[in-house]
């Protein structure tokens, strides 16, 4: 546990970072074009990018080392961002905030691929659970990841608008490098406990799709649930694209980074709850009924023109997402074997990914040109303002209504499947027949270490009684 804990504080680093920078990008992009379209093209291109690499990124994670893959990943964050640098001193401003130039997509391109490759990071951290967290400990150490991806979107917010307020890009992109190489140089230092993976000869290329698709099909019911996360991200897309634009026309852009500190508080508390208290005997309801909650929340909160319920609406929203998150990674933690667990991992995000852009490149361009001109329009008002009232930016709020109502429809649904009952089931199965050995790990392989191996990648102690491993212990 203590080499766990060191990677998830490193991987929180370098998450701080790129998402720091990623959310100052997407603040300054929208203060200086004032652009819809422009943010919602931006945000969709980086979720485009993820969908594409993801595959690449797992296939990568189940070839190589853990630490093989976060020093790989800080080195290549690195590098991107020191090139935006370079492109922001080279350019003039006006150069890099004209949205129909070659340099806004030289510059945003740069910072893009520095973070979509810091996803390689939390592909390695999901396996990473399963080498060194003992299987009954996975939920809790999945909400724990929740809790430090909602520290760092504390941090983030906070720290991304008083940088685009008070510093400008130059100073953020000085802030976002040194936070890269203070994180790359920390991992350095980090062992972590693993044979070296053996190169499986199903998998001959970078891109297993093959391998990954039939991983997922071994275990019943996994590939709806991955269907269900993607249309649930493809609904997902319509927040990514226009919840910025909306808080920046209710408030300046620090006040609107510190109200998303506030909000994302609901990250810690969501995390630490099911770091505690776990996700139930049944992870897959518990992430339905949620996403319930969810769809309810995202239908409410910006109903009326009021800044507190929008920012409550939004920390309980994030309250909601750890536990959303970790029910998915749980699940294929304990179906899934440990070395095909990069590549489900992968697909899955790439799927996700791939829903959220489609969205976000269709929903930017109609709101900015059809849904918010008529809603703001006397026939508009007239129409929808017993439902969304008056006030500013009343079209991306009738958006975000029907948006919230598809995400419940889509969750009641996902209830009635068979998919959802015969994947319940071999949950339900695993769980009541222990660990699942992971071919390649068996109980008398060693790390380069010495110390033996359980069958999950975890640490035997030698002097434990037969059938009872020590796992995780100070020495992991």
């Amino acid at each position: 546990m203590r080499t766990f804990l060191q990677v998830l504080v490193n991987t929180m680093v370098a998450n701080v970072t790129t998402s720091f920078l990623w959310f100052a990008l997407t603040f300054w992009v929208y203060l200086e074009t004032r652009n819809v379209m422009a943010t919602g093209i931006v945000g969709g291109a980086y979720m485009l990018l993820i969908a594409v690499f993801s595959i690449v990124f797992g296939t990568f994670v189940d070839r190589h080392r853990k630490r093989a893959v976060f020093v790989f990943s800080s080195a290549v964050t690195a590098v991107a961002f020191v090139a935006a640098g370079v492109v922001y001193l080279w350019q003039p401003e006006s150069a890099l905030i004209d949205f129909g130039g070659p340099w806004f997509w030289v510059f945003c391109g740069f910072i893009l691929f520095g973070a979509v490759v810091e996803q390689m990071r939390n592909i390695a951290l999901s396996t990473t659970v399963t080498l060194l967290v003992p299987v009954e400990r996975h939920a809790n150490a999945n909400g724990m990841v929740g809790t430090v991806q909602g520290l760092a979107f504390l941090v983030t917010s906070v720290f991304s608008g008083l940088a685009v307020g008070f510093l400008g890009m130059g100073g953020t992109l000085v802030i976002a490098v040194g936070l890269t190489v203070v994180s790359l140089v920390h991992i350095l230092f980090v062992q972590i406990p693993e044979e070296k993976p053996t190169i499986d000869p199903d998998a001959p290329s970078a891109m297993d799709v093959r391998g990954s698709i039939r991983s997922i099909r071994a275990v019943p019911g996994l590939f709806v649930l991955l269907f269900f996360s993607m249309f649930n991200n493809l609904i997902g897309g319509v927040y990514m694209a226009l919840m910025d634009p909306y808080g920046l026309e209710l408030m300046s852009v620090q006040l609107w980074g510190i109200a998303l500190a506030v909000a994302s508080t609901g990250f810690l508390v969501g995390g630490a709850i099911v770091a505690a208290k776990g996700l139930g005997r049944n992870p897959i309801r518990t992430m339905l009924v949620l996403v319930i909650g969810m769809g309810a929340l995202g239908a409410v909160f910006t109903i009326r023109d009021w800044w507190p319920l929008y920012v409550v609406g939004i920390w309980v929203y994030m309250a909601l997402i750890p536990a959303v998150e970790a029910s998915e990674q749980t699940v294929i933690q304990k179906v899934v074997p440990f070395e095909r667990q990069g590549r489900v991992f992968g697909f899955a995000s790439a799927m996700e990914a791939a829903a959220a852009p489609i969205t976000a490149f269709l929903i930017a361009p109609i709101a900015q040109y059809a849904i918010i001109p008529f809603v703001e329009s006397e026939q508009g008002q007239q129409t929808w303002g017993w439902l969304v009232g008056d006030g500013r930016a009343r079209g991306i709020a009738l958006i975000f209504f029907f948006a919230g109502l598809a995400t419940i429809a889509l969750a009641l649904f996902a209830f009635t499947t068979r998919a959802y009952r015969r994947l319940s089931a071999s949950y339900a199965e695993e769980s009541d027949d222990g660990d699942m050995p992971a071919p390649g790990a068996g109980a008398d392989e060693v790390a380069a270490d010495g110390t033996p191996l359980t069958a999950r990648g975890g640490l035997v102690d030698p002097a434990a009684p037969a059938g009872h491993p020590e796992r995780g212990g100070a020495d992991a």
